[in-house]
């Protein structure tokens, strides 16, 4: 993948102990659905706007008090900067992800890449497989 042209460089992580209120005012201040969870510069997990809202909010936690660690998949999904994209978009599909962090080959995070991103970037077939494959999953 080429860097900017497939997927976000720039891209805002919080940590396990940061608060879930934290975690959705950064979400909302990016516009986006889903941060990288960091800690000591290695990628430990991903939450989502949804892991707050089901894993936090609808549990009975206060989003104030709750940290991102009791609310965030652990399960780190991601793909290298080196691969291709066709394959990044099967990977997609087979974790039923919409996006996913990008790691260079020291397992640290150089960006993050969406369904979209693969369809501007040429990989329009594998990605609408992909997004066929996660709706009906």
């Amino acid at each position: 993948m080429k860097k900017g042209a497939l997927m976000t460089v720039d891209v805002e992580v919080i940590k396990p102990g940061d608060t879930l209120h934290t975690a959705a005012k950064m979400m909302a201040d990016i516009d986006a659905g889903v941060l990288p969870v960091g800690e000591n510069d290695r990628l430990v997990g991903m939450i989502t706007d949804r892991d707050i809202a089901v894993r936090g909010v609808a549990q009975g936690c206060d989003p104030k008090k709750t940290a991102v660690r009791e609310a965030m998949s652990g399960e780190v999904r991601f793909c290298f900067e080196d691969e291709n994209p066709d394959e990044v978009a099967r990977k997609m599909a087979a974790w039923q992800v919409r996006r996913l962090p990008v790691l260079n080959r020291d397992k640290r995070l150089v960006g993050i890449v969406s369904l979209g991103d693969l369809v501007i970037g040429g990989s329009e077939e594998p990605a609408k497989e992909a997004l066929k494959e996660i709706s009906q999953g």
